[in-house]
């Protein structure tokens, strides 16, 4: 590169330089301006290597940040989807249960009512037969109460008992 740049120089100066011999300064001004360029190469340029070097591997790092923070929330996303698909097959299964735990609630009620209308029926049956007997006592007590009262007091216990018997019947 410099021997081209040498190169481009030093024609430039023989193709602009003038016919004449007063006023000839463009070899001091070449050999100026080439060390001129030295100097700012000499001071400019490792700094400038340093500053895009530095650039670049700043650029290097945020771009490997990103990429590992894709790569986890890519690997959160896997993780959520699978989540998901576990709380959805355990809600499918918590469905199921809740089912035939609903049928054995309910056929335990039903069994419970059924034994609660048998315990009612059976109630009410000797509710009804002590109502019963208690009617045939008030009869039996007010047909004895009227016949002892009609009758004298020489009436038997035999003639009592017929009396009753024809009265029930």
């Amino acid at each position: 590169m410099n021997k081209i740049l040498l190169l481009l120089l030093t024609v430039s100066t023989y193709a602009l330089a003038s016919s004449g011999e007063a006023g000839t300064d463009i070899v001091q001004r070449t050999v100026n301006f080439l060390l001129f360029a030295g100097l700012i190469w000499y001071f400019v340029a490792e700094p400038a290597k340093a500053y895009f070097s530095g650039r670049r591997q700043g650029i290097a790092d945020e771009l490997q940040k990103v990429k590992d923070r894709l790569a986890e929330s890519d690997k959160l996303k896997k993780d959520a989807l699978a989540k998901v698909d576990e709380a959805e097959k355990f809600a499918k299964d918590l469905m199921e249960l809740s089912k035939k735990e609903n049928k054995i609630v309910n056929d335990n009620i039903m069994a419970q009512c059924d034994i609660d209308l048998a315990n009612l029926t059976s109630q009410q049956k000797i509710l009804m037969d002590f109502e019963q007997r208690k009617m045939v006592r008030g009869v039996v007590k007010e047909i004895v109460s009227d016949i002892l009262s009609d009758t004298s007091n020489d009436f038997d216990q035999e003639a009592m008992a017929n009396v009753i018997l024809k009265k029930v019947a």
